[in-house]
């Protein structure tokens, strides 16, 4: 019999234990593995049960589960409640000692406004899909690590991501299990009478939609959560906030509207509240909030300001970061249905058409009447990024088009490559052994390389004990989906030998967008089959991951494995793990010797799944894609040669495939399996502690905490400050400057280049003497700045190696081009070209290609 309806009862603990609560209502615990500890000793069964159960473990609901005579028993327990106040105490100082952002020098912001539609905190808040929120959750938890100050905002979605079945056939099954906030480390922030704080956003026909705020604390962290699932809502709008990347296209667009209007009114609302500082930067995490930056504007506008100068200052102060190398994965709206909901009360002092403007494709190859995020979040943001090098590439490339004129190298849109959060993702094993040897948990910190102290045969324990515990953990997983798929039926005998801890292990789990090639690996079965079954050097497949519901074509993809999967002669040595969430990944990126990952280059845009297996010392095969394509020095893995020339997909698959096949046959499986006389991989070991050396801290989201506050956050907190000064007077003044150097550019361009000082025949060691004379209209030289543009010409004149070298203003007489010259001298030999570009100059622009406008001779 199943109930009508579910909710938590929260328990009353003795007062003994009061310092529980404290450590069960900040999410600390779920990187914290000294209080993981402790509440898994008050109920083993029931905290290790959790552990697989798709609510994942929590504290909160541990406690309300507990039997109250063994809540007595622990109270009476002085040696329980002298650890647990002290990992109270523990937290208390935490919260409150200065940290690395506390010794930074100078001014700097303190709130931070982080917006993200998902957050992958712990896998029992289920607000995530894939590496996207993990992402957001591991970069809130860094900034706490760090004490950044950032504010978290987000939405909850009352049914969260969907959990993960396999039917008999091998289709996937999604089910949407509801969420009790009760039962969870969350609380509704409330106004100084008591009642609920909420964001109500005006809709079109006279609609109200209306939102409570949870808030969560992530370590030093706020997390703010908006919920429409309140009586102040018809029954439609209870439901915007229902699932995560739910419903169609005007479903999406409330939920953004509220995340980005929603949220900013929630930052607004919290820190009113609070007493904190108002935020000064405001960080979008993918184009989903980009609407928070209208809010803002809204807001300058009633304070006087008009719209050009209310868009400069919100610019200052906004960072974009994309995270798609794919224009598919960009949220785009019909511009008609954008414009019914500005066309409203929503922010009363913003015109539909400057809206429609923002999001607007109007540059070549855009489409019309269509409403681009991400070309919003652009438009909003001073700064911007990609999430690996490769990616920042390929994202100048994208958006190319917003700037026309300027190469892709000048586009404004930099990269900051991911990180993983370590104390989450560092198996505690690896941090033990840390702590043991080097007398540090860190493993981020520690010399793994010192043969000294840390023998082979250690570091190869380790390796085989995390593979026992992967392996241990499939079967546990593979036993409970087939218990609940064939009730009442007994488990198949050759369950208790699938997989085997001495066995060649690679993992493979993400989402399965079809770029992803879930399936490259049986591109060939009986290749696959063969390395599989190897008499000698057998390799094992531990494989995960979730197609969005709506994708029959990747839910194709996971039915073909299954079936592979489940062949007799094979189902010992590949398994495909269902409901894919972050308590899965915690045992199987550590337990895989080989951490597989193989998309179309170069659509992965960082790929942060081998980083969490790195940390491990797990080694990567990819292809050199995201991440690995910087990181991977032929010593820390394999790369599968790209077939980027192949004549069509089908080809390139074919041969990308056989390439990973033989790296697979002919390089790793007979490095894992070469033993020395102790039966130890002597060169398998040393690349895992290469490994463990050189990516741990590279790869931890601290490094990119810290190229965040320094490259991007710092600067646009400059910015604001500087930009709101006297009342945002510089706002204003940019703002018409901005419309009148626009206005006069089609007058502007080079009339002539002159150059020499050289010989016939050039020879490094001399200078070229350049004088440029440029028609600047009704500008002045203080409006542009003029640069020799050079490097090595090749095919078609087009210029690469570029370099800049400004030119000195010297004249500009009435009636004639103004002169400008300058010198550069030849450093290498080879082809040389050079060209001069005119480009606008102001003090609070923070790139040259900026506004868009370039004159180039």
């Amino acid at each position: 019999m199943k109930a009508i309806r579910r909710f938590t009862v929260r328990a009353v603990l003795p007062a003994q234990l009061s310092a529980l609560d404290e450590l069960a209502a900040n999410l600390r615990w779920s990187w914290h593995e000294p209080t993981q500890r402790l509440f898994r000793d008050i109920a083993p069964h029931l905290w290790d049960r959790q552990h697989r159960d798709s609510q994942g473990r929590d504290p909160i609901a541990l406690l309300g589960e507990v039997v109250p005579e063994r809540l007595d028993e622990l109270a009476a327990d002085s040696e329980f409640i002298a650890r647990a106040e002290a990992l109270r105490d523990d937290l208390r100082r935490y919260l409150s000692e200065p940290r690395w952002y506390q010794s930074l020098e100078g001014p700097t912001p303190d709130t931070i406004a982080y917006f993200s539609p998902e957050f992958g905190i712990a896998a029992a808040l289920p607000q995530y899909s894939g590496g996207l929120g993990i992402l957001a959750g591991d970069h809130l938890k860094s900034a706490s690590d760090l004490g950044v100050p950032i504010v978290g905002v987000g939405l909850f979605y009352r049914a969260g991501y969907f959990r993960q079945s396999i039917s008999r056939d091998g289709w996937q099954q999604e089910s949407y299990p509801v969420l009790d906030p009760d039962g969870l480390p969350m609380r509704v922030l409330r106004n100084p009478d008591g009642s609920a704080a909420q964001v109500t956003l005006a809709l079109p026909e006279g609609r109200a939609l209306v939102a409570r705020i949870w808030k969560l604390d992530v370590g030093r962290v706020p997390l703010l959560l908006l919920d429409t699932d309140i009586p102040d809502n018809d029954e439609s709008l209870r439901g915007v906030t229902d699932r995560l990347y739910g419903g169609g296209g005007e479903h999406r667009l409330l939920q953004e509207l509220l995340l980005g209007i929603g949220g900013s009114r929630a930052v607004k609302l919290f820190t009113g509240l609070t007493g904190r500082a108002p935020a000064e930067v405001f960080h979008t995490n993918e184009g989903h909030a980009g609407f928070q930056g209208l809010d803002r504007i809204n807001d300058l506008v009633s304070q006087g300001l008009a719209f050009p100068e209310a868009l400069r200052a919100v610019r200052a102060g906004t960072v974009f970061t994309t995270h798609t190398p794919v224009p598919a994965g960009i949220d785009r709206f019909e511009a008609g249905l954008v414009a019914r909901y500005f066309a409203t009360d929503l922010l009363p002092g913003v015109d539909v058409a400057d809206v429609l403007a923002l999001g607007a494709e109007d540059y070549d190859g855009g489409v019309a009447e269509t409403f681009n995020m991400a070309v919003m979040g652009l438009r909003l943001a001073q700064r911007a990024n990609g999430v690996s090098k490769l990616h920042g590439e390929v994202s100048r490339g994208m958006f190319g088009a917003l700037w026309p004129g300027f190469d892709a190298d000048d586009v404004p849109i930099g990269s900051v490559t991911n990180g993983v959060h370590a104390p989450t993702w560092t198996d505690q094993r690896v941090r033990a052994l840390a702590a043991e040897t080097f007398g540090d948990d860190d493993s981020t910190r520690v010399d793994w390389s010192d043969e000294q102290r840390l023998g082979d045969a250690a570091i190869w324990g380790l390796r085989r004990d995390l593979r026992e515990q992967l392996v241990d953990d499939a079967r546990a997983r593979v036993g409970a989906a087939w218990d609940e798929e064939n009730p009442g039926i007994g488990r198949p005998v050759w369950h208790r030998s699938l997989l085997d801890p001495d066995v060649l292990t690679i993992g493979f789990a993400r989402r399965v967008p079809t770029y992803k090639r879930l399936t490259l690996m049986l591109h060939d079965p009986e290749r696959l089959r063969a390395l599989l079954t190897h008499p000698e050097r057998p390799v094992q497949l531990v494989i995960a991951g979730k197609s969005h519901p709506a994708d029959d074509e990747g839910k194709r993809l996971i039915q073909r494995l299954v079936d592979f999967s489940r062949e007799a002669d094979v189902r010992e040595r590949i398994v495909f793990l269902p409901n894919y969430d972050i308590a899965m990944a915690q045992k199987l990126y550590p337990g895989t010797d080989i951490w597989l990952n193989n998309p179309l280059r170069p659509l992965e845009a960082c790929g942060t799944s081998g980083m969490k297996a790195a940390l491990n010392g797990s080694l990567n095969l990819s292809i050199l894609d995201g991440w690995w394509n910087e990181y991977y020095d032929d010593r820390n893995g394999w790369a599968i040669p790209s077939a980027d020339s192949a004549g069509d997909a089908a080809e390139r698959d074919a041969l990308e495939a056989a390439a990973m096949y033989d790296l697979i046959e002919h390089q790793i499986a007979p490095r894992f399996y070469e033993r020395d006389g102790a039966g130890v991989p002597q060169k398998w070991v040393s690349d895992i502690r290469h490994t463990l050396a050189t990516l741990s801290p590279e790869l931890s989201a601290d490094r990119m905490l810290r190229q965040y506050v320094e490259g991007l956050y710092l600067p646009a907190a400059r910015a604001e400050r500087t930009i709101a000064d006297t009342r945002y007077r510089p706002a204003r003044e940019l703002a018409a400057w901005t419309a009148r150097v626009a206005e006069a550019w089609p007058q502007v361009h080079v009339a002539h280049v002159e150059s020499g000082g050289v010989d016939a025949t050039p020879q490094v060691g001399e200078e070229l003497q350049v004088r440029a004379f440029v028609e600047l209209g009704e500008l002045t030289a203080d409006d542009v700045a003029v640069e020799l543009v050079h490097g090595r010409a090749r095919e078609g004149d087009q210029l690469g190696d570029v370099e800049r070298v400004p030119l000195e203003f010297v004249a500009h007489e009435l009636g004639a081009p103004a002169t400008y010259t300058g010198t550069v001298r030849f450093t290498r030999a080879g082809s040389f070209g050079y060209t001069v570009r005119v480009v606008p100059r102001h003090a609070l622009l923070a790139s040259p290609a900026e506004l868009g406008l370039v004159a180039i001779a």
